[in-house]
């Protein structure tokens, strides 16, 4: 018999959840953060779900919410032309940096002293945050707003992918593009694994795989719905998509089979992505809620408990 999977609803948002990212594992566990139109990013404990804070400050939707690896730094991307750095620990927040349009993008460096932002004035910024007056480094290049933005590869380059229906790969030293991906629609998400430099990219009802260093096409697989997000497991043993039909659908990474299928959203899946452990992935919607889902279905992990059926009622 197939163990029904039973996510974790985490509300208190009041709008659609647009963007999630995770933390590194840290000796407090791992981090969760959100981000949400309702102008409220929050963080929270990663493998339960639980509440830690709000960071209050932007005067708009936020587009895109971020941690560093230790969890100790947030940043948040909004639509009041700003993005935001904040001190993950007490919630305070340590710079607002001013853009001339609505920001949708926000990523740190591996050592947390460089923001990378993206948005709707199609260029990139590069802000050293050891000097916050000082302006930031600036890459033009798309001719439509920026969706997301990456460091890859050690962060000596940078991924960036428009409404212009192209994903772009930059060096971050000289500031020149290296190489350009176009599609014939635009890109709705994309994720970078580091460990194998894999490219996640999704567009239309198709999940496709790269290469992150060469931008070489690995696989692509296509979904029964058009996918607004993807993420690969740590392991790679498989990947979760989400999108326009509400549904959470999982494939084997190698022989690109649907493994299993999930409703639990009241809306249009956003965003979704697998926790640094790789035993859980979360999931963020228009109905205004993340969940999260468990990796293995009926293992006991976080707030889950499983009881076998039979003698003894034993834990796995």
């Amino acid at each position: 018999m197939a163990m029904r999977q039973t996510p974790l609803t985490c509300s208190g948002h009041t709008r659609p959840v647009v963007d999630l990212a995770f933390s590194g594992i840290t000796p407090y566990g791992y981090f969760l953060i959100s981000a949400c139109k309702d102008g409220k990013p929050m963080l929270r404990q990663g493998d339960t779900g639980d509440w830690i804070g709000t960071f209050l400050g932007h005067k708009g939707a936020v587009w895109g919410a971020t941690l560093n690896t230790d969890a100790t730094k947030a940043a948040t991307a909004a639509a009041d032309f700003t993005a935001k750095v904040w001190d993950a620990v007490s919630g305070d927040e340590v710079l607002s940096l001013a853009h001339k349009h609505i920001v949708k993008s926000v990523n740190f460096t591996q050592d947390s002293n460089c923001l990378l932002t993206g948005g709707n004035d199609k260029l990139l910024r590069i802000y050293d945050l050891s000097k916050p007056d000082a302006a930031p480094q600036e890459i033009a290049g798309h001719s439509s707003a920026i969706k997301k933005s990456l460091w890859c590869n050690n962060d000596s380059q940078i991924l960036s992918a428009a409404e212009d229906k192209t994903v772009r790969l930059w060096d971050s030293r000289s500031m020149e593009e290296v190489k350009t991906l176009t599609f014939d629609t635009s890109v709705s998400s994309m994720e970078y694994l580091a460990d194998g430099e894999i490219l996640v990219i999704t567009y239309g009802k198709t999940i496709a795989f790269y290469n992150a260093l060469s931008l070489d096409l690995i696989k692509t697989v296509e979904a029964p719905a058009p996918i607004n997000s993807a993420s690969l497991h740590p392991e790679k043993d498989f990947f979760v998509a989400g999108g326009d039909d509400f549904k959470l659908y999982k494939f084997d990474y190698s022989t690109k089979e649907e493994l299993e299928s999930y409703k639990g959203h009241f809306g249009p899946v956003h965003c979704v992505r697998f926790s640094p452990d790789g035993e859980l992935y979360a999931s963020g919607s228009e109905d205004g809620t993340l969940r999260l889902w468990q990796t293995a279905v009926g293992k006991t992990y976080g707030l889950w408990k499983c009881v076998l059926p039979g003698p003894g009622n034993r834990e796995l």
